[in-house]
C-alpha cells in the first residue's frame, strides 16, 4: 500500500475533502488535503490568498506544496478544483499515482455552492444575490474549461446521489485494479 498516491479531484463542492479522509483510513493512508495545507502554510485562508496576493501567487504556492506531498509514500490527497488544469500538476500526478474525478452536475453544484462564501471563483455570485441561472451558467463554464483535464482522471466516479460511504466503498473497491498495471511493471 506504500506506492499508493491517490489524487482527488473534481470541482468545488464535488466531496474530495469529505470522501478523502474517510478513504485514506478505509485504505490506511496519509491524507492530505491541500487547499488546507496551502492555508497552513500561508496562515491565510484560500480566500485570503485570492483576495490579497492573486490566484497566479495561489496557483504557484499550490504547485510547491503538491510536490512536497508527491514525495510522500501512501496517500490520497483531496486536490483544489483547478490544480489538475495545470500540465506540470497533471504530469507529476499522472507519473506518481492515480487520479479519480468526483464527477457532479452543474445543478447539483449549484446546490452546494449556493450559500458558500469560502469560494473565491463564486463568492461575488453568492454576495450579489445573483439569479440561479447565472450562476449555473458560471458554473458550466468552469466546468467546460477543465474538463479535458477532469476526464485525464484513471477512474470517473459519479457523486450526484450516491451517499458517502457508498461512493468511498466504491473508490476501495476499485483501488487493486487501478495499481494492479502500475505494481506488475
Amino acid at each position: 500500500m506504500n506506492e499508493i498516491r491517490i489524487y482527488l479531484t473534481g470541482f468545488m463542492t464535488s466531496g474530495k475533502s469529505t470522501i478523502g479522509p474517510i478513504l485514506a483510513n478505509v485504505l490506511g493512508l496519509n491524507f492530505y488535503d491541500l487547499d488546507k495545507e496551502i492555508e497552513e502554510e500561508e496562515k491565510a485562508t484560500v480566500v485570503e490568498i485570492f483576495e490579497k496576493k492573486g490566484e497566479t501567487y495561489f496557483r504557484s504556492l499550490e504547485q510547491k506544496i503538491l510536490k512536497r506531498i508527491i514525495k510522500q509514500d501512501g496517500f490520497v490527497v483531496s486536490l483544489g478544483g483547478g490544480t489538475i488544469t495545470n500540465k506540470e500538476n497533471l504530469k507529476l500526478m499522472k507519473e506518481s499515482g492515480k487520479i479519480i474525478y468526483l464527477k457532479v452536475s452543474p445543478s447539483n453544484l449549484y446546490k452546494r455552492l449556493r450559500n458558500k462564501i469560502d469560494r473565491p471563483l463564486f463568492r461575488d455570485l453568492v454576495l450579489g444575490e445573483n439569479p440561479e441561472e447565472d450562476f449555473i451558467d458560471r458554473i458550466k463554464e468552469l466546468l467546460e474549461k477543465r474538463k479535458s483535464y477532469y476526464e485525464k482522471a484513471d477512474l470517473i466516479i459519479n457523486t450526484d446521489s450516491s451517499p458517502i460511504g457508498i461512493t468511498v466503498d466504491r473508490i476501495a473497491k476499485e483501488i487493486p485494479g487501478l495499481f494492479y498495471e502500475q505494481n506488475k511493471n
